[in-house]
């Protein structure tokens, strides 16, 4: 499948960008579409072999059949700061053509009511008033109808207020198309400031590099730098690469991308990520990456295309304003027509009034906004503190967590492995056993394998190493100098048949063997995080059941470690297959809502991760496996972030439950109101527009995550 994501400028209504996504969600070659009427995109996977001309031409099609003023912008323009400039200027320009239409149409309404003129100048008067205030309202509806859009906003208020005319009621249909449109401007103030917000959460994007050439420094876009370029970055910049600093000392501050305030050194030879922002020294870095690979479009990715995998509660409120508005519409018919046909002494006039209340109150912009608003907050929120998830789907599902399933090395513990103890045997000697252990590691990154490496401190003749194999699950065979290393496990050991000393420890023990002979063990050692029990506390605290401790580790180091933190159960001396096994085997005894998190270093637990529920990967600040296999990626290397991400995802759907049940209850309330005939459209217009504009408000508080 080819992702493909198109951006629709000036796209400003929640209900039509949810009538797109249905319609082009079946079309021919579309595999999966999702509009985002927040960050205002389509968000799409499309078949290799669609015809992309066809496609584009079908897409725009349906987009200006429900919403003829978007301009669809289909090549991914790498400049987001343009778009972004320009959406800004068009939302600028409409308000203040808005308030000019409000104030001068305003004014006139105002006269029609203080002065007492004759009839037909007074209805003169308020006609004026209206076709300024909502012409544009009535045309656009007009022009629905014309494409088949029949049951929009603008038909609804469009009928209310004419309708209002036609019973006599002239001020009530002008004034209620005024406060409707005062809502609408307060309304797109708000869910644009809301954006914004959204925005400068993520407004990590760096502006420009220091290109060097030669003696030379040329101030270029990002983009064009290349891998092996050397940049400038002065105080107060952004690093807008990553790389290696070669030249320079400073302090950065890396909160855009681990929500952590406490700036970290820089020093040659240590990595610069895209995103950190220089606080005092000149860094000259060599850059390791291009722009587009780098850490800090990673996340700007992550974080844009978040909202194209939607809640269930999203989708459940997309499907029911489908249905809610024809219901409404049709009740509102119903009630104009049936009522003075079967009611000695109504009137059609009075029914038909209530009918138009009926149909002002029964828009679903409430919800259609403020819940994809909430959930886009949430993860915005989350991103600050330094917690990517990769969809709204991933944070609700948070809420449902039971257990939460532990990788140990780098992850409970510090991965900081230390040799503590080298036991040889008699024809050995303790140095010639940290040699061999440091051919057969010689080709591994893993912690236990660099610990050896340090201790050894010697580098290592790899061309003295005539063959290589690692065993999964059980260590390493490697040739060297004409002698078979064996290094590895005691799964190793048995495997080969060769007798090996026991060791009684709490560490992680390496045996080592040289042409099937046993040459004696090596023990080392890892620490346990300082964070790691305030987290195991911090989930039984928020209700999680169970906490689970997988680990490749001896019993021994296994239970220390779980007892030590308060970890309900643990499985030692695993290999990565038995892991898996091990989460479908609490998978097969969850609750039917229950979740299962899993959480790992990113790098040797894909499968893991993917198998769980929801897959978490710690300390993915510049390590792409961590950010490509796990739906939530924690930027730094605290398990307490987990707490964290959970109590973000609580609050998030504490505030769209909020929204839900405040829109649905006032909404109800006034429909029931409006039909015996208490609420008039002035009632009518805040159950529309009040709520609206309430529940977006409330939608915002979601972003704010420091109290967490």
């Amino acid at each position: 499948m080819l992702k493909k994501e198109i951006i629709l400028e000036g796209l400003d209504c929640a209900n039509c960008a949810a009538k797109m996504e249905k319609e082009i969600s079946g079309l021919e070659g579309v595999e999966f579409a999702a509009v985002d009427f927040v960050s205002k995109k389509l968000t799409m996977e499309i078949s290799p072999k669609v015809n992309r001309t066809e496609l584009n031409e079908k897409i725009e099609g349906i987009v200006k059949k429900i919403e003829p003023d978007v301009k669809i912008v289909f090549e991914k323009d790498t400049s987001k700061a343009n778009i972004k400039e320009n959406n800004e200027e068009e939302e600028e320009g409409v308000n203040k053509k808005e308030i000019i239409r409000l104030v001068v149409g305003g004014a006139i309404f105002a006269v029609g009511i203080i002065f007492n003129f004759q009839n037909w100048l007074e209805l003169t008067l308020f006609i004026i008033s209206y076709i300024i205030v909502g012409g544009e309202v009535v045309l656009r509806a007009i022009k629905g109808i014309a494409r088949g859009q029949v049951f929009s906003e603008h038909f609804l208020m469009s009928i209310a207020t004419i309708g209002a005319f036609f019973v006599g009621e002239y001020p009530e249909g002008v004034a209620v198309m005024l406060f409707y449109l005062v809502g609408e401007l307060f309304q797109d103030i708000a869910v644009g400031h809301s954006r914004k917000s959204i925005s400068a959460l993520m407004d990590i994007r760096p502006d420009h590099a220091n290109l060097k050439v030669g003696d030379e420094i040329r101030k270029v876009s990002p983009e064009e730098v290349n891998i092996g370029d050397i940049i400038i970055v002065k105080p107060g910049e952004k690093v807008p690469l990553d790389g290696k600093v070669i030249e320079g000392n400073s302090m950065v501050d890396t909160a855009a991308l681990t929500g952590e305030s406490v700036p970290r050194e820089l020093e040659p030879g240590n990595d610069a990520l895209s995103g950190f922002i220089n606080k005092n020294g000149v860094l000259t870095i060599e850059v390791t990456k291009d722009f587009g690979d780098s850490t800090v479009s990673k996340i700007l990715d992550l974080v844009q295309n978040a909202n194209s995998k939607k809640a269930p509660t999203e989708k459940f409120i997309t499907k029911f304003a489908r249905s809610y508005t024809p219901i409404v519409v049709f009740g509102a018919l119903a009630l104009a027509i049936i009522p003075p046909l079967v009611i000695p002494g109504a009137t059609f006039s009075t029914w038909i009034y209530r009918a138009l209340v009926f149909l002002v109150i029964s828009c679903p912009c409430a919800l259609v906004i403020s819940i994809p608003l909430s959930f886009f907050g949430g993860i915005g929120g989350a991103s600050k503190r330094g917690i990517l998830v990769k969809g709204s789907n991933y944070l609700e599902a948070l809420n449902n967590v039971e257990t939460v399933v532990f990788d140990k090395t780098g992850t409970l513990t510090k991965g900081v492995f230390e040799v503590v103890n080298i036991n040889s045997q008699i024809d050995f000697t303790n140095e010639e056993l940290i040699e061999y252990a440091a051919f057969a590691e010689s080709h591994s990154s893993h912690p236990i394998a660099l610990s050896i490496l340090k201790v050894y401190n010697k580098d290592v003749d790899i061309a003295k190493i005539e063959d290589y194999e690692e065993i999964a699950g059980h260590g390493i065979l490697a040739k060297v100098g004409g002698k078979e290393i064996l290094a590895g496990n005691s799964k190793l050991m048995n495997k080969e048949n060769i007798k090996y000393q026991e060791v009684e420890t709490l560490g992680t023990i390496v045996h080592v063997a040289v042409d099937k002979k046993y040459a004696g063990n090596i023990v080392i050692s890892d620490a346990v995080k300082e964070d790691s029990a305030d987290a195991i506390k911090g989930l039984k605290a928020l209700g999680v059941r169970n906490t689970v401790m997988l680990t490749g580790d001896s019993k021994a180091a296994g239970e220390k470690t779980a007892t030590q933190l308060g970890i309900d159960k643990v499985y030692t001396e695993l290999l990565p297959a038995d892991k898996v096994e091990k989460i479908e085997d609490l998978d097969a005894k969850k609750s039917h809502k229950g979740k299962i998190v899993f959480v790992g270093d990113g790098i040797n637990d894909a499968p893991v991760l993917a198998r769980a529920d929801i897959g978490m990967a710690m300390g993915g600040l510049g390590s792409d496996a961590a950010i490509e296999a796990a739906d939530i990626v924690i930027m730094t290397d605290e398990p307490s972030k987990i707490v964290t991400a959970i109590k973000v995802a609580k609050r998030t759907r504490k505030i769209v439950m909020q929204n839900i049940v405040f829109a649905l209850g006032v909404k109800a309330i006034f429909l029931a109101l409006g039909a015996v005939g208490v609420a008039t459209m002035w009632e009518a217009v805040f159950a529309d527009m009040g709520v609206a504009l309430i529940a977006i408000l409330n939608a915002m508080r979601v972003m704010n995550t420091k109290s967490i």
